[in-house]
């Protein structure tokens, strides 16, 4: 291994751990926790070599944003696997959806709620944001109904699930009546 690529290893793997450093304080303690000073001092690095990677806090959420999309999409396709038929398919897309929110709250809240810095729904979206909304249109063009835009419906949706997830959260809507909603969701939305 050349000293270049070993640079270049080592800058990676340094990058993956402040990565996973904001993530888990930002997990445990909210992204107000998630400072520079706090970063460097729980990796033993100097700020001026976090800087070296993130020019702040909104590129690691942005970062972070897209490692969640990622995910996200994987869980998806996963749940959408899993399922038996069309019905089966959509609420297992509910549920996965719901699920990652409430697993991952910090992460949700980078793709969705703080400013990372990232484009939603333009040309310049960056590829796991896309590749997070396709795991949901690729799975849902068979229960649009007829003259519904896959794309629109898919919209329609996550946005609903966006609703759920983030209300729930909130103790707006009580949690133990999830599953219900996910239930009547699939069955008004959902031509079957």
């Amino acid at each position: 291994m050349s000293v270049q690529e070993r640079k270049e290893r080592e800058r990676a793997e340094r990058e993956r751990l402040i990565l996973a450093t904001a993530r888990e304080i930002a997990e445990q303690q909210g992204w107000d926790a998630v400072t520079t000073r706090r970063l460097a001092e729980r990796i033993e690095y100097s700020q001026p070599v976090l800087y070296s990677h993130f020019r702040g806090k909104r590129e690691i959420i942005g970062a972070i944003a897209l490692t969640g999309a990622t995910e996200m999409a994987a869980a998806l396709r996963a749940a959408a696997a899993g399922a038996d038929g069309p019905h089966a398919r959509v609420t297992a897309l509910a549920r996965a959806y719901l699920d990652f929110a409430t697993r991952s709250p910090a992460v949700y809240d980078a793709m969705f709620q703080l400013d990372g810095g990232l484009a939603w729904a333009r040309d310049d979206t960056p590829e796991p944001l896309k590749d997070a909304f396709t795991a949901l249109l690729e799975n849902l063009g068979e229960v649009t109904g007829d003259g519904v835009s896959p794309g629109l419906f898919t919209e329609l949706f996550w946005a609903a699930l966006h609703g759920l997830a983030t209300l729930t959260r909130a103790g707006r809507l009580p949690a133990e009546d999830a599953e219900r909603r996910i239930a009547l969701l699939v069955d008004r939305l959902a031509v079957i």
